[in-house]
């Protein structure tokens, strides 16, 4: 999956537009963490308890919209933006969302095109064909792979 912070992805081209996708998470403190940083606080510096909880939080939440945008049939995410808040006192939401799409990257000559984009067109020109997979009740119909330029 294919996630930026732009509106558009450089050499493809947005073929379908799913909409907003997102994960979230809201998390405690944990007494014993929250102790032992806020003595670190005292001192300065980077409180590395309080970065690990950041870091796994947002990587819980990157999952859960890359797992929804999937849902939707998307193969990219555009304008992708974290946020966070404070809820009462020892409470954190941790939020990712964007733009679920599906992308098409441009080939050799197409304006607008990029190396990255060429070799991806190439390079999926010359795998063979797999066959399509059964589809399962309930899920969404992914767009036709990209055509061959």
């Amino acid at each position: 999956m294919l996630i930026v912070t732009s509106n558009e992805i450089p050499g493809h081209r947005i073929d379908a537009v799913f909409g907003e996708v997102m994960g979230l998470t809201v998390r405690s403190r944990d007494i014993g963490s929250q102790m032992l940083a806020g003595f670190r606080s005292l001192g300065g510096g980077e409180l590395p308890e309080m970065t690990k909880a950041l870091y796994e939080s947002r990587q819980e939440v990157m999952a859960r919209m890359v797992n929804e945008a999937q849902q939707r049939g998307a193969n990219a995410i555009v304008a992708m933006r974290f946020d966070t808040s404070e809820m009462g006192t020892n409470w954190t939401e941790v939020c990712a969302y964007g733009t679920a799409v599906y992308v098409l990257p441009l080939g050799e000559g197409e304006p607008g095109a990029t190396g990255q984009s060429v070799y991806l067109t190439k390079t999926a020109a010359q795998q063979p064909a797999q066959p399509a997979q059964p589809q399962q009740p309930g899920q969404p119909i992914p767009p036709a792979p990209p055509t061959q330029f």
